[in-house]
């Protein structure tokens, strides 16, 4: 076996966002030895770039808020999908989760009497969201890295995973190496979390970074874990798409919670043309009543434009197709407008929204305070990811555990905005409490050392191709391409059975992919190598997109556009089989019990 720089930890985080950094802190507050590995810098995780705030039911501003009806809210928004177990302890525990970060330091904006302010979001029945402008994220994160860097955990920043590595049925460690100089690192640990995110790169248009190519799912698929509702992928209604440069970059949903409105090019506010049933008890009817649920009326029901993500961007959708969009093909966002309700609008949205201020005047030269934002739908969230027990977040495989975007149960069919932050931070917590009573339970385990020279292996294998191989760049492009048109917004059998047929042609062309160069800040390796992942988590969507023959959630398809009782009962769930290809079944949603399901009932009302 080659010399590789060998670490030694009791758990191993891998991903340096809210889950991860939250895992770290509990794990080495536990006592064991803790180390995160980020395959960027420290501090530029996609969770800065999450905006809006984090949910949790504290009931600052509107004191009928519960635990109970952040519950009510969430598995509506899952359309019952959900893990029922996750979203009780989410809906619980967030409060708590929230003030830690309080306790710690982070800067929320205030209530006049001084507590945490919150605020109005899509599909939660009370303004519920605890934010900071609309940098939430941002805040977060340096909250986070801020308390954690005291506690003694290893930082390894710019380092990659290539395999998860196991000991028979259980992960023992991993085989990474760092992106500057491209020389391999072996982690040998008792426990490893994965909080990689998302998967928003295997498209063209989307709101997530750089480092969103699916890493988490693909490996734990690969060590043999199962993946869960890989189907539900989640548009988010409002990126930019003007000018092209900056197209998909997140709109904040905080916009319309301000009292942003959604407009088609004949200037008609469209969303009050498509409420859904379930959802007109808490929907106003008028633009009066909407804006007055924005300005804090408890008595007023929220504006259409808070309706759920998924519903939204369907909506901008069928406006663009009809021929009422924007000249770039989307729709109006128009958060000026409220100048005719509030005599210092200028000043309320610069307070309010100044990321999106300075977003737009930078990026597109456009004063949000004075005229409309050109918006439109962008992949933006991953609902599926690996199945794991709802109260230690481990996964099907021992010793493995998820968090975060990277792991499913939580958000069934669709996440409610501000879900996310809070999902961060409780499930982020969880796993690294139970990642490190794993690791003081049981042994380090052995690395087998063949199956890091297999890896290694596969990871230099572009350089043996050289420049004569396929361009990793223009497989990654065909692949985004082919997503954004066949496993989009609006799905359709036959489109899905060509991107199936698509992803396998992709999959030979990434074999042959080469590279020119060495190993050192080599950006054609690192695009070679993610695209196994990338081309993982596409195929896992196209055939549970396929299988699922209803709408549901963020999944819509144009050939069984109705809801199905049969696919309300079922989750889908993908494991790799024994000749390596993947295996789908259908499995029950688990039962929920009695005083739950009474929960629901009570909140319908």
């Amino acid at each position: 076996m080659a010399e590789y720089q060998k670490f030694e930890y009791d758990v191993l985080i891998v991903g340096a966002g809210g889950a991860g950094l939250r895992a770290a802190v509990e794990a080495s507050a536990a006592g064991v030895k803790t180390a995160v590995l980020s395959k960027s810098l420290l501090g530029k995780a996609h969770t800065v770039m999450a905006e809006g705030g984090m949910a949790a039911a504290m009931g600052n501003v509107d004191d009928r808020d519960n635990w109970r009806v952040h519950f009510a809210d969430t598995m509506r928004g899952g359309q019952y999908l959900n893990n029922w177990k996750m979203a009780e302890l989410h809906a619980k525990e967030a409060p708590a989760r929230v003030r830690e970060m309080e306790a710690w330091g982070a800067v929320f904006d205030r209530t006049k009497d001084g507590r945490i302010l919150q605020r109005n979001f899509g599909g939660h029945r009370y303004p519920r969201l605890a934010h900071v402008g609309d940098r939430t994220g941002l805040e977060l994160i340096r909250t986070l890295q801020d308390h954690g860097i005291h506690q003694g955990i290893d930082f390894h920043m710019e380092t990659t995973i290539v395999t998860l590595l196991k000991d028979g049925d259980r992960c023992v460690g991993v085989l990474a190496y760092d992106r500057e100089r491209g020389r391999f690192k072996l982690f040998h640990a008792k426990a490893v979390v994965l909080a990689t995110g998302g998967i928003g790169r295997a498209y063209q248009i989307t709101s997530n970074s750089w480092e969103y190519t699916g890493d988490g799912h693909s490996l734990a698929y690969h060590a043999g874990a199962a993946l869960l509702d890989m189907e539900f992928v989640q548009f988010h209604p409002t990126g930019m798409v003007w000018p092209p440069s900056v197209r998909g970059i997140l709109v904040t949903e905080g916009v319309r919670g301000e009292g942003g409105v959604l407009r088609n090019s004949e200037g008609k506010r469209f969303m009050f043309d498509d409420i859904p049933e379930n959802y007109k008890p808490q929907t106003a009817d008028n633009e009066e009543e909407g804006w007055r649920y924005t300005q804090g009326d408890k008595n007023a029901r929220r504006p259409p434009e808070l309706l759920t993500r998924d519903h939204v961007a369907r909506c901008i959708r069928r406006e663009v197709k009809e021929g009422r969009g924007s000249p770039h093909g989307g729709v109006f966002l128009d958060i000026a407008w409220i100048k005719e309700r509030l005599p210092n609008s200028v000043e309320h949205i610069k307070k309010k929204l100044p990321s999106m201020y300075h977003q737009f005047k930078q990026l597109a030269d456009i004063d949000i305070t004075q005229v409309p934002m050109e918006i439109g739908p962008t992949t933006h969230y991953m609902m599926g990811g690996v199945q794991v027990d709802a109260e230690s977040q481990m996964s099907t495989i021992a010793g493995l555990f998820a968090a975060g975007e990277s792991a499913a149960g939580l958000h069934g069919a669709n996440r409610l905005g501000g879900n996310s932050l809070s999902d961060l931070l409780v499930f982020g917590k969880r796993a690294g409490e139970f990642a490190a009573k794993f690791a003081r339970e049981h042994g380090a385990g052995q690395v087998n050392n063949e199956q890091v020279e297999e890896a290694a292996r596969w990871a230099l294998a572009p350089f043996d191709r050289g420049p004569a191989g396929e361009n990793p760049y223009t497989v990654q492009h065909d692949l985004q391409a082919m997503m954004q048109d066949l496993v989009g917004i609006v799905r359709q059998e036959e489109e899905m059975e060509r991107a199936i047929e698509g992803i396998q042609a992709l999959k030979a062309r990434a074999a042959k992919a080469g590279i020119a160069g060495n190993r050192e800040y080599n950006n054609g390796w690192h695009t070679a190598l993610d695209l196994n992942n990338l081309l993982t988590v596409s195929e896992a969507i196209a055939m549970a997109a396929l299988i699922r023959k209803e709408s549901r959630g963020a999944h819509f398809r144009d050939d069984y556009p109705e809801k199905s009782k049969y696919w309300s009962e079922r989750n889908l769930r993908i494991t790799k089989g024994a000749d390596g290809h993947p295996r789908v079944e259908e499995v029950p949603v688990k039962e929920m019990p009695e005083e739950l399901k009474q929960v629901i009932e009570e909140q319908s009302k």
